[in-house]
């Protein structure tokens, strides 16, 4: 068994096979004059763990193609952040359900399928293979608790996000809550816990994703006004659109915390280790252990 990558998850995969006391295939990609991508693998072996996140077109066709150049039916494809996943259903006539489309073209080719904190876990009935969710809210846990904070307090963004958060808290028995907004006038809104009180307390605002950051670093502005000590953002998914980090820092945000599934400067906490430890339960294919 041998884990394989696609350009955009290498950090990752090599943490994994690490993990697995296992190696990478080394791979080679190129372009056609006519940008079409071309990629060729290393030796193979019978059963292979494929990881790439869909961070964007180029990486969902690269990924496509590595499936097929690994040609066989017994390949574990590892999907650590799967674009598209947010359109999972038809809101308007003539939307595609663009969740669906995507799980069934990487579907073919593979076995069975791990994604990592998946937005909607619906979306893994889209699979055409069994497929797993893994959450990575423990090991965001476990790290919050190495920060050695006074009386955290975790928060979720909204009503939605309060289940993450709560599996966040559990690491370390801590208190969690989720804001809640308040509209003063046409204009004003208030965001604050709904319940609890965060004067003179570490906050950490987890989530599964942060995209453009626009609604914690509004919240980390009125967490300040509200007496907090200080703020922290934690999320899975660090997509970090439009100048997200930037503008998260210059709401007095202390650090953002993201894992690998996305691979950035930033990425302090590694899906490989509870990606293998799915590996290795004793409820999981044989042939992966």
């Amino acid at each position: 068994m041998k884990v394989i990558c696609t350009e955009k998850s290498q950090i990752l995969a090599t943490s994994l096979a690490r993990a697995l006391k296992t190696t990478v295939v080394e791979v080679k990609y190129s372009r056609f004059p006519d940008g079409e991508q071309y990629l060729i693998t290393g030796e193979l072996d019978e059963q292979t763990i494929i990881v790439g996140s869909v961070v964007d077109n180029d990486a969902l066709v690269q990924l496509i193609l590595m499936v097929d150049a690994c040609d066989s039916s017994e390949n574990l494809l590892v999907v650590p952040y799967m674009g598209y996943a947010r359109q999972d259903k038809r809101f308007l006539p003539g939307e595609p359900v663009s969740a669906r489309a995507v799980a069934q073209v990487l579907s073919r080719g593979v076995s069975e399928i791990i994604t990592v904190n998946i937005h909607e876990k619906e979306v893994l009935n889209y699979f055409g293979v069994p497929a797993r969710n893994i959450s990575l809210a423990p090991d965001i846990g476990d790290y919050i608790g190495a920060l050695n904070l006074s009386n955290p307090l975790i928060l979720a963004p909204d009503e939605g996000a309060l289940v993450f958060a709560e599996e966040v808290a559990s690491a370390g028995g801590w208190d969690f809550d989720h804001l809640e907004k308040t509209r003063l006038s046409g204009v004003e809104v208030k965001m604050a816990p709904k319940q609890l009180c965060a004067a003179s307390r570490s906050v950490v605002i987890v989530d599964d994703i942060i995209s453009t950051g626009g609604t914690i670093a509004t919240a980390s502005e009125m967490l300040y006004q509200q007496g907090a000590k200080d703020v922290f953002a934690a999320c899975v998914h660090g997509v970090l659109t439009g100048g997200a980090f930037v503008r998260l820092i210059a709401a007095g945000v202390r650090d953002v915390i993201c894992s690998d599934t996305l691979e950035r400067a930033n990425s302090k906490i590694s899906a490989a280790n509870r990606i293998a430890l799915t590996l290795k339960m004793p409820d999981y294919n044989k042939k992966f252990r």
